[in-house]
């Protein structure tokens, strides 16, 4: 695992937006977050869930606020919508996470259909691309901001029978490298995390007969995205880290 231990307030009075975060990785490392002191907003598409794990970090004493928002419908203006509402909320934004994604069908390329691509590369890609945009103002804004894009192993070398899902994650490092270096004089670093085996509901759709319990938990991983959100980051950019 990632070899950094997060000391305690190491987030206090930032805030972080963390997309997907109605379950698996995003919902733990909200949770994550927010005890460390973060005002955490939660991004996902499914209300219900988004409110339960909201309802846990405030009865837990931690801050947090839930965005709903469809990642393969949503717009320029829902986007917009969604910077505007955390500019008046907040005025800033300290660290952004974008964890949601789509695994897709894994087949060969030869038999993926160009809808199911079109899909995948919609919310992977063009999503985390759409949003980090529109939120720039909000990341410029609070001097020395932290933008994480979730990767996959399979972003960083192709791999047979991945498809689309393994073109949107080299398509994301893309970004990361690119944003990186345009955003470098504004303070605010871009890194890319590969999770690595992790004990989700995409990792079991992925490896149907794998045994879960001999893959991490979501919690297990979160060192190295806390690092990455946190000061002890600082001139780190344009880094493809793993968690594992």
């Amino acid at each position: 695992m990632f070899d950094y231990q997060a000391p305690a307030e190491l987030l206090k009075d930032r805030v972080i937006l963390v997309t997907g975060a109605n379950r698996g990785i995003g919902a733990a490392l909200a949770k994550g977050c927010a005890a460390l002191g973060a005002s955490v907003i939660l991004q996902g598409r499914d209300a219900a869930a988004l409110d339960q794990v909201c309802q846990e970090i405030l009865a837990s004493g931690g801050q947090a606020e839930t965005l709903v928002l469809d990642l393969e419908q949503a717009d320029a203006a829902a986007y917009a919508a969604v910077a505007e509402r955390l500019r008046q909320r907040h005025g800033r934004l300290d660290g952004l996470v974008h964890n949601a994604g789509l695994l897709g069908p894994r087949v060969l390329l030869e038999e993926t259909p160009a809808a199911a691509l079109a899909q995948v590369l919609q919310v992977n890609v063009q999503a985390g691309f759409a949003l980090t945009q529109a939120l720039l103002p909000l990341l410029r804004a609070a001097g020395e901001a932290s933008l994480i894009f979730t990767s996959s192993s399979v972003g960083r070398k192709g791999r047979g029978g991945w498809g689309a899902y393994s073109v949107s994650k080299f398509a994301t490092e893309g970004l990361m490298q690119v944003w990186a270096e345009e955003l470098a004089e504004d303070g605010i670093r871009v890194n890319s995390v590969n999770p690595g085996g992790t004990r989700t509901a995409m990792r079991a759709a992925a490896y149907p007969k794998e045994d879960p319990a001999r893959v991490p938990a979501a919690e297990a991983i979160l060192p190295v995205y806390l690092y990455l959100l946190g000061p002890a980051s600082r001139g780190t950019t344009g880094q493809a880290l793993n968690a594992q």
